[in-house]
């Protein structure tokens, strides 16, 4: 969640999670109608799967890149391939169990280009940027302090990784490269990705650099 003069929500997460959102608004001291915009970082079944209910919820416009908006309005995510050899164990076991796994579809209501896209309109100092790589579509939002939400361009969570790295998914590992060195002619300090704390800059310059 980002808020300033605006709210504005980044990913809804797995399906039927519409009660824990509501719970972390109340926490938050946060009205559901206060959410203008639910922006997905990509449209995986985890960052997708409540769109539809918390759209209905809040009433914010769903905002998603073009590439992926078509996974949103069926239902349908495709999987990304593991890019290391644990990424690759844990997206076979993935598989297995995603037939038992309902995505509800949504629409959406506003489709992002590659271009990008300021937001302060909606209260939120900061730019959305296109930074595909892990999927066709994925963006990050950059804000003007210098803080980075990166969806899955990057992970620093158990079971997917011990420590802050590069995605063990990714459609295009090269382009995820790419696309963090598009992030980092920003003057971003602080990485928020989607699974984990968030951490440093210079360990995704140290990554590269390996």
């Amino acid at each position: 969640m980002l808020e300033a003069e605006g709210c504005i929500l980044i990913d809804a997460g797995q399906p039927k999670k519409k009660r824990v959102f509501t719970e972390g608004l109340e926490r938050a001291g946060i009205r559901p109608e206060d959410i203008s915009v639910l922006l997905l970082t990509h449209a995986h079944w985890d960052h997708m799967g409540s769109a539809s209910d918390i759209r209905g919820l809040t009433g914010a416009s769903l905002w998603v890149h073009e590439a992926e908006a078509e996974w949103v309005r069926s239902g349908a995510p495709p999987l990304p391939p593991g890019v290391t050899p644990w990424g690759r164990t844990f997206m076979a076991v993935h598989r297995l169990v995603m037939p038992l796994i309902n995505v509800p579809p949504s629409n959406v209501d506003h489709v992002l280009g590659d271009d990008p896209r300021r937001l302060d309109d909606y209260g939120i100092p900061g730019v959305i940027v296109h930074t595909p790589g892990h999927s066709p579509g994925s963006i990050s939002v950059i804000l003007d302090s210098g803080e980075a939400f990166v969806g899955d361009l990057a992970m620093n969570r158990m079971p997917l990784c011990r420590s802050p790295s590069l995605p063990i998914f990714a459609d295009d590992p090269e382009q995820v490269k790419t696309s963090w060195e598009r992030l980092l002619e920003h003057p971003v300090r602080r990485i928020y990705p989607a699974h984990g704390a968030a951490f440093d800059t210079e360990v995704i310059r140290r990554a590269l650099d390996a």
